[in-house]
């Protein structure tokens, strides 16, 4: 079974992926917004009007880039980004998305608003790397989110929930998780609809070095359902994988 990272060995594998394998911060964000919007277009594909909230760090580059992939996947995204990240990467990661008129919203909706302009909604605010007090900045959006009737989609990690044991009392409910590279200890208390593995980019040695236990990617798959979540779907190998959802 897939090995579930603690904080600190996720942080180390991000450093020995630029460090020792080279890879560059956009290269990796590229690849895993787009396993997400993958992911996302496997189970949602009957929900178009998505909010993309993003947070100021890689988390929140990875929903630029999902928003975008979904975009040319006919879905009609949405980004609320209210602590913008003064870098270029992120410059151009927003100029790509309104170059596509994908509209950048000013201020934190409510949930009632949320509930009515949007089908689902991603929560791409913050990653491993997060620290408690949330920010006053995210606050509004975050109270959105914990109130919503909407599904919630995780991307990694879900907003706010600590990164080894998991959801607080009052945390967000997501209906699906998209963890990348290696899922995160806290998906141990993910209680949601669809868990999924995203980013097929591990080199193998590395793999090997932290006993990560990937799953096979079928095919040109970037995105895999993970090993648990196979047993709760017996057909999703046929359904989910190629064709729409035939879940109820």
């Amino acid at each position: 079974m897939v090995k579930y990272l603690n904080q600190e060995e996720a942080i180390n594998i991000d450093v020995e992926l630029f460090n020792e394998y080279k890879f560059s911060v956009d290269q990796l964000m590229e690849l895993a917004g787009l396993s997400c919007a993958n992911a996302i277009y496997k189970c949602y594909q009957d929900k178009k009007n998505v909010l993309i909230c993003c947070g100021p760090g890689n988390n929140g580059g990875d929903g630029l880039v999902c928003a975008r992939h979904l975009k040319h996947y006919g879905f009609e995204p949405s980004i609320y980004y209210p602590k913008r990240t003064d870098k270029e990467l992120y410059h151009n990661l927003t100029h790509q998305c309104e170059s596509l008129q994908i509209p950048f919203l000013d201020c934190a909706l409510d949930a009632n608003a949320i509930n009515e302009r949007y089908d689902l909604v991603v929560d791409a605010l913050f990653g491993f790397s997060f620290k408690p007090p949330i920010r006053e900045a995210f606050l509004p959006i975050m109270e959105a989110l914990k109130n919503t009737n909407k599904p919630i989609c995780c991307i990694d990690i879900p907003s706010g929930w600590d990164v080894v044991n998991g959801r607080p009392a009052d945390g967000i409910k997501p209906e699906m998780l998209i963890s990348l590279t290696a899922p995160k200890l806290c998906a141990k208390n993910f209680e949601g609809k669809y868990h999924f593995l995203g980013g097929r980019f591990v080199p193998f040695q590395l793999a090997e070095k932290y006993k990560l236990d990937l799953p096979q990617y079928p095919g040109i798959e970037n995105c895999e359902v993970c090993d648990h979540e196979k047993s709760r779907f017996p057909d999703i190998n046929g359904s989910i994988r190629f064709e729409h959802l035939l879940f109820d």
